[in-house]
């Protein structure tokens, strides 16, 4: 949900400082661009070289650099940023944006971002109960800030209660909720299969596939970027994790048709993008067949249609995706395919064509639905086919 804001970190004086590091470092592990804005006496606990290493750009302190006159803008940095998020935000500070006093660099910023401002507040547990923090707390929200409330434990007092900043896993999971909010597939539960299957032949060989998985894996990165929660299940591939999918690793199509029916039901979007075996071995040797005859006759049957199995048990509200890939007679044989397994969209895609079929980063498709023309597109990276798929599945939701 992160990758690629744009996050104004600012830093007050408080002994939380110390946080910030890490809250910069969980930043910038999701993909966040990260610029850091600090307090003079927030310097005192923790450096501006420390949260600059960690943020990959130079903190800010004042408003220019003495040594060279180097002006920082409070203004592009307010116009810069997607969200500022104040943390932790000392009671003096709370005090200064709730009542427009703008006499630090953090200051200025904040009364000048156009951009949704979040505050973490950090103190002891009686300042935090004031009636006066409590006051300049509730302006903020008047003014459309969020608050992500102080936690209870213990403090640098000594005394236990709430006060303390909120843990940075905390805070970037309330980040994260906010950015989904506003995304064109929140709340929907989205299902990828892809990948390869194998289907044992005897302990150390098996019938499978050139798939690496690459399309599918793209597909469910870029769901879980537009707000889905993802499911992949993927068979044997060595591709890393997809951000923001839960992966559920399979073998052969009786596994992935066994774990996709697990979710099935609670799905709102299906995505059929598994090189799944049509065949399997009718039986599996128990020990390594040895090589002997000049022929080897092995009688296969056929493999479950999960597509069409699942096609089957349709519900009203879900949305199905399959993928034909086709050397002759595409469109006929996709049209067929989108009919007899109840889709609503099929892509269809050559492993002839240039740049395109198994291992490559590259696909050119054809998307196909029961009641509109063919929608050809050109040669583009699988990230970007996979976000041309998903832009036609929101367009179809929203018909």
């Amino acid at each position: 949900m992160l990758k690629g804001k744009k996050i104004l970190l600012g830093v007050c004086g408080s002994i939380a400082a110390y946080k910030s590091a890490f809250l910069v470092r969980l930043l910038v592990k999701q993909g966040a661009e990260v610029r850091v804005v600090m307090t003079p006496s927030a310097t005192s606990f923790i450096t501006p070289l420390t949260l600059a290493t960690l943020a990959k750009h130079p903190a800010y302190v004042n408003y220019f650099e003495e040594s060279d006159g180097t002006w920082h803008n409070h203004v592009e940095l307010g116009l810069w940023a997607d969200l500022m998020l104040i943390a932790p935000a000392s009671a003096n500070t709370l005090s200064k944006l709730a009542h427009g006093l703008c006499d630090n660099l953090l200051t200025a910023v904040y009364l000048s971002a156009r951009c949704p401002v979040w505050v973490a507040p950090a103190m002891d547990l009686d300042m935090y109960a004031h009636p006066s923090t409590q006051a300049n707390l509730n302006a903020l929200r008047s003014y459309g800030n969020s608050v992500v409330e102080a936690e209870s434990g213990e403090l640098a007092s000594g005394l236990e209660g709430q006060g303390r900043m909120a843990e940075p896993e905390h805070i970037i999971e309330a980040l994260q909720e906010h950015f989904s909010e506003s995304l064109p597939l929140a709340g929907k539960k989205a299902l990828v299969t892809a990948g390869p299957t194998h289907e044992a032949i005897d302990p150390v060989r098996f019938i499978g596939n050139h798939s690496t998985g690459k399309m599918g894996f793209a597909l469910a990165e870029v769901l879980a970027q537009l707000g889905a929660e993802v499911t992949l299940i993927s068979g044997p591939s060595s591709l890393p994790d997809p951000s923001g999918a839960q992966r559920v690793n399979v073998a052969s199509a009786q596994e992935m048709l066994d774990a996709a029916q697990a979710v099935f039901p609670a799905t709102d979007i299906a995505i059929f993008a598994a090189a799944v075996a049509d065949y399997r071995p009718a039986t599996v040797a128990e020990q390594k067949i040895k090589k002997s005859e000049e022929t080897l006759s092995l009688e296969l049957v056929k493999n479950p249609d999960i597509a069409k199995t699942l096609g089957a048990q349709k519900q009203p509200h879900q949305l199905l995706v399959g993928f034909a890939l086709e050397t002759e007679n595409g469109l006929e044989h996709a049209h067929g395919k989108l009919t007899r397994k109840n889709l609503d969209l099929i892509v269809l895609n050559s492993p002839s064509a240039e740049g395109t079929g198994f291992g490559h980063d590259t696909n050119r498709i054809t998307l196909l639905s029961p009641h509109t023309k063919p929608k050809e597109f050109e040669l583009k990276s699988k990230k970007e086919v996979a976000r041309d798929i998903v832009d036609e599945i929101i367009a179809f939701s929203n018909r």
